[in-house]
């Protein structure tokens, strides 16, 4: 059978609209870009933030897309450049945003320690015969980043009030591992003979490798700071604050998100406020970091 040319023309545009529709729709879907940083291995950070990703954009009709920055360093300098929308900021880095950028805090997991906070470690290994501060000299230390507080400012600080004025002539070496994890682990197998870390993730990587427990003894310990949370920008629709604070806060509430939380590694999520990060701006102004100006860019 054939058909008129008027006819292929009405099905033609019958066809157009068919597949353009659902595309339409879906442009008014917003999109939020949402900054993770690199404190675990990046195949293990998106395994732990995927299914929170989509649990959001499920419960709050958000196109959430999460992006892992490469380093720590740059922060505000890359919030900026590739237009974030919020982040999920460590301690220092988001008494830094909070500073620079005018970051609004929202919420931050409990983690399964019951705690929705944690410590700043100094470690060695059981057979260093590392004891004090004076043992340390001469020896290679491992940090996590300049713009963490667990990973250098706790440790920065700790050494300053024992008379460590210069950490670049009293070790024998001092680099940046890049993560907590990779901090761990360079102390576990020799390629540093101390190493700083937060608490959460060595209780984690601990969990899963017996030998960090067997071989790691821990040397002293900060107080307590905010587990990483989400903060959005300043001027990010008070609507969209709202729908993403409490999709969070109330993610404890339902099976499913529940079993994303078991994923998460984390309890629930608590409401989190400027307030909170005073203990961060207080280590910073121990350890010599003027905030406002600090501008650490990875070499």
């Amino acid at each position: 059978m054939r058909v008129s040319t008027g006819k292929k023309m009405i099905l033609a545009t019958l066809l157009f609209l068919a597949f353009q529709s659902p595309v339409g729709a879906q442009s008014e879907v917003r999109e939020l870009t949402i900054g993770l940083l690199p404190e675990m291995n990046v195949f293990r950070q998106m395994a732990r933030f995927r299914p929170l990703g989509e649990y959001l954009t499920q419960e709050t009709g958000l196109a959430i897309h999460f992006t892992i920055l490469s380093r720590y360093g740059n922060l505000v300098e890359s919030f900026e450049r590739d237009a974030m929308d919020g982040a999920f900021f460590g301690s220092f880095t988001g008494a830094l945003a909070i500073e620079q950028l005018g970051v609004v805090p929202l919420a931050r997991p409990v983690n399964l320690d019951g705690e929705s906070t944690y410590h700043g470690l100094i470690y060695t290994r059981k057979d260093s015969g590392i004891r004090d501060v004076a043992d340390m000299r001469g020896k290679r230390f491992a940090f996590v980043e300049k713009a963490t507080t667990a990973g250098y400012v706790y440790p920065l600080a700790y050494l300053q009030e024992r008379g460590v004025d210069d950490i670049g002539s009293y070790f024998a070496e001092y680099f940046f591992a890049g993560s907590h994890d990779a901090t761990i682990y360079a102390v576990l197998e020799g390629k540093a003979d101390l190493g700083a870390s937060k608490n959460s993730v060595f209780d984690w990587v601990s969990s899963r490798d017996p030998r960090i427990a067997e071989e790691i003894e821990v040397l002293a310990f900060s107080g307590k700071v905010p587990s990483n949370g989400l903060c959005v920008r300043a001027d990010l629709d008070t609507e969209v604050k709202d729908r993403l604070k409490q999709a969070l806060l109330n993610l404890h509430e339902t099976s499913e998100g529940r079993e994303v939380l078991e994923k998460f590694h984390a309890l629930r999520f608590i409401e989190t406020a400027v307030d909170d990060y005073q203990p961060v701006f207080h280590w910073a102004e121990r350890a010599g970091i003027d905030l406002k100006h600090y501008q650490y860019v990875n070499q």
